[in-house]
């Protein structure tokens, strides 16, 4: 028997203008780096529904990839829309509570779709 397996598309969020915030910030991090968020968010494609450690609920239609690298916590801040995955906004978490401003900045992305 055959399996298969089920993948929901992701996009990245773009501007008017053609930038893809998300994109263009994980080519700031290093190889290995980028490795480890596609590999999380790979695992979301396939098992979704999934939730903590690796996934959590932010309110707003709008959840976060948790996603540990060597040194660092990034997350990235996403939204379903028409079944697909749009990630809307990325960063270096510094904090407990994930920053209003890094909030406000993917719910204004997410009310431009």
């Amino acid at each position: 028997m055959i399996k298969v397996i089920k993948s929901i598309p992701v996009y990245f969020f773009r501007e008017p203008s053609g930038k893809e915030p998300v994109r263009e910030w994980l080519y700031t991090l290093s190889k290995e780096d980028r490795k480890i968020i596609g590999e999380d968010i790979r695992t979301i494609q396939i098992e979704w529904p999934i939730g903590l450690p690796l996934v959590g609920p932010l309110g707003n239609k709008l959840w976060e990839i948790r996603s540990t690298l060597n040194n660092r916590i990034v997350r990235i801040i996403f939204m379903f829309d028409n079944g697909t995955i749009i990630l809307l906004h990325s960063f270096i978490k510094k904090s407990q509570k994930t920053p209003p401003n890094e909030l406000n900045l993917a719910l204004k992305r997410a009310r431009k779709l």
